[in-house]
């Protein structure tokens, strides 16, 4: 095969094992070796050495009945890269106050693409078109969330990443053209939060505002999610936008707090020398 990249830092069979965990897309708990290899673009042979090097890491496992899924155990991928940034930590608190004054479900995004990812939630037990999960991804532009983000990118960013095309497996049912998308993320901009009354799937309705860390700068997005059948738009905007509103400024003044404090590293020398110090002492 052909390599992607010619550099010579760029090590292909590390970027074809991550393409081996990314072909099990929503609806495709399980594959087969032939599927994989198919979809990932790989020789079968070669597919069959990165699911059974995957395998041995703990990443897919053999599924009853053939083929291979996922395990658990890829959740840590992501759930590191959470954990590392400290958002979540930050977040939930207020997330959780929000959920139980307006009893829906929270949620913060980010951008991956021309997709949201979610990267942290607080639920409530409701039947909706589209589950979602810490992981999830949606198309960004038919997302409350997704408009968010779009709209703080510089002139032209948007439209280069809504150029590529989106790994959620979902059609939703907006399609707009580029000077519909161009109004909606103007009037997200001069308003400051964003709508989204199922246009990506019936029964889905959601109002998002931005979050920024200390530069001022917007790191995620923070919703209040509403099935359109109980929730009408007047009250998402009138009564939830305003809570949603407070819980993000919240929120972005905590990271912001948070990020201005300085980082102490002790000098291993330090380190290695306060033993002797403190027997001394005694």
């Amino acid at each position: 095969m052909a390599r992607r990249d010619s550099s010579p830092d760029f090590i292909e069979a590390l970027a074809r094992g991550l393409d081996v965990l990314r072909v099990f897309e929503p609806g495709q708990p399980v594959m087969s070796l032939t599927a994989v290899a198919g979809a990932a673009g790989l020789p079968r042979p070669t597919a069959r050495r990165l699911l059974l090097t995957l395998q041995k890491l703990g990443y897919v496992r053999p599924a009853n009945g053939g083929g291979f899924e996922l395990t658990p155990r890829v959740l840590e991928l992501g759930t590191n890269y959470v954990l590392s940034r400290g958002l979540w930590e930050v977040a939930r608190p207020h997330m959780e106050r929000l959920v139980a004054r307006t009893h829906e479900s929270s949620s913060i995004a980010q951008l991956d693409g021309s997709d949201i990812v979610y990267v942290a939630r607080v639920a409530v037990p409701k039947i909706v078109a589209l589950a979602v999960t810490i992981g999830t991804r949606f198309p960004a532009m038919q997302t409350s969330l997704g408009k968010v983000l779009l709209a703080a990118l510089p002139p032209g960013a948007a439209e280069r990443l809504l150029a590529e095309p989106s790994r959620s497996g979902i059609t939703p049912r907006w399609q707009p053209d580029e000077q519909e998308r161009a109004a909606e993320l103007r009037e997200v901009r001069a308003r400051g939060w964003a709508l989204t009354d199922q246009q990506l799937a019936l029964g889905i309705r959601s109002v998002a505002a931005p979050l920024r860390g200390g530069d001022g700068q917007v790191i995620a997005s923070l919703n209040v999610n509403t099935h359109a059948a109980e929730t009408p738009v007047e009250v998402l905007t009138e009564e939830y936008l305003p809570m949603l509103l407070q819980t993000a400024g919240a929120v972005s003044a905590d990271w912001a707090a948070l990020q201005s404090v300085p980082q102490v590293t002790v000098p291993h020398a330090a380190l290695a020398a306060q033993p002797h110090r403190h027997a001394a002492e005694r």
